[in-house]
């Protein structure tokens, strides 16, 4: 009988107090992301547990209300009661209407061959204690890149299920080898109805990661993680239907990336740049599903003003080396806020950097209240995973 467990939704748990779920007790962590409230309340989550991208994992949402001085950990943690699930690639983002979405992965093991995007969402997230709606499943595949709200008010979920060359061989199969692609979904209604509406093909593409943003001449911009860097493809027909895909100028060392348009009309990037050390695609292969990655080392935010041709202004956030997977929110303080990674299994820290473009026009740190390397959390628990 076909275990159909994934289907079922996860439990959410608000201030739980449960000794699996404390830092002192997680061994494993990372994959984060972020968001502020209009109020200035910071929210930070990621996925951890006992071992590395494995049944068990489990989501936890850290809260500052001081500006990220301090974090309280495991404000909320959702984990799924099937131990062979696990609960990963997190996603946080306030919609237009002041609601936060948090997003995460349901699979049984590693990669099952389907996995489900499944949201929960907070009407006020500046309560004293937060309020979850029930989980609700909007889509096959991972999401863990915030949506993409278009001019004419259609949201696009970008939504991938791997392809079996990624690196990553399905444990189960579920008829939906032709939706391994960077799939976006999309609602007309404001996620009432969450829809697949059509897919980019790019080739050597490694775990998808893929971001969408809206050109001034409407034109939509996909941005994949591949093998040999970045790759792109276009859309002029609202995300139905895409350009080839091919290598972009962007650069990147098979990482996740973030990009977004900034109220000021630039483009914001969160990428790794002037990395030393690449990939080897054969050794990469032949390793099992928790690969060891190279050239996550110089995290930088780059600003462009001719709609992505070009990145011409930089700041550098950390430079040393297992920096990773950066997501970022330009706040309504005037400030932009970045989390990552650091080492996920010997110093399993969630970090967080706070400054703003004007800084990242100049190159350097210069307003009240930048921050760089601001730990946000620590897994603690012992003895070591290797």
């Amino acid at each position: 009988m076909e275990n159909n467990s994934a289907l079922t939704p996860a439990k959410i748990y608000v201030n739980p107090t449960d000794e699996r779920f404390q830092d002192s007790y997680r061994r494993w962590q990372g994959i984060p992301s972020i968001e502020v409230s209009d109020k200035g309340r910071i929210f930070v989550n990621f996925y951890s547990g006992q071992d590395a991208e494995v049944g068990g994992n489990i989501m936890v949402l850290c809260v500052s209300d001081d500006h990220g001085q301090t974090f309280r950990s495991c404000a909320t943690v959702v984990e799924h009661p099937d131990p062979e699930c696990r609960i990963y690639d997190p996603n946080l983002w306030f919609d237009p209407h002041g609601r936060l979405w948090m997003t995460y992965t349901q699979a049984r093991g590693f990669n099952d061959g389907r996995s489900g995007v499944w949201v929960s969402i907070c009407e006020d997230a500046d309560a004293e204690v937060l309020r979850w709606s029930e989980p609700r499943r909007i889509a096959n595949g991972i999401m863990m890149n915030k949506p993409t709200v278009l001019s004419n008010g259609e949201w696009l979920f970008p939504c991938a299920i791997w392809r079996d060359e990624s690196g990553s061989v399905p444990t189960e199969r579920h008829g939906l080898e032709n939706e391994q692609f960077p799939n976006v979904y999309a609602s007309p209604d404001e996620g009432k109805t969450i829809t697949l509406r059509g897919h980019a093909d790019v080739p050597n593409r490694s775990f998808d990661e893929h971001m969408i943003v809206e050109k001034k001449d409407g034109t939509l911009w996909m941005l994949v993680r591949t093998f040999e860097g970045i790759g792109e493809s276009f859309s002029t027909d609202g995300g139905y239907t895409w350009s080839k895909g091919h290598k972009s100028h962007v650069d990147g060392p098979c990482s996740r990336f973030f990009i977004r348009r900034m109220k000021s009309g630039r483009l914001l990037m969160i990428n790794h740049l002037n990395f030393d050390e690449r990939i080897d695609l054969d050794d990469i292969m032949n390793q099992g599903n928790v690969k060891s990655w190279k050239g996550r080392s110089h995290l930088t935010a780059m600003l462009s003003e001719d709609d992505g041709a070009t990145w011409p202004y930089t700041l550098l956030l950390d430079e040393r080396n297992e920096v990773s997977y950066p997501d970022a929110k330009e706040a309504a303080d005037g400030y932009i806020y970045v989390t990552y990674d650091r080492e996920r299994v010997t110093e399993r820290e969630i970090l967080m950097a706070r400054f703003t473009e004007q800084d990242i026009l100049k190159g350097k740190l210069e307003s009240e209240g930048d921050k760089l390397r601001v730990l946000v959390n620590k897994a603690l628990g012992q003895p070591n995973i290797h």
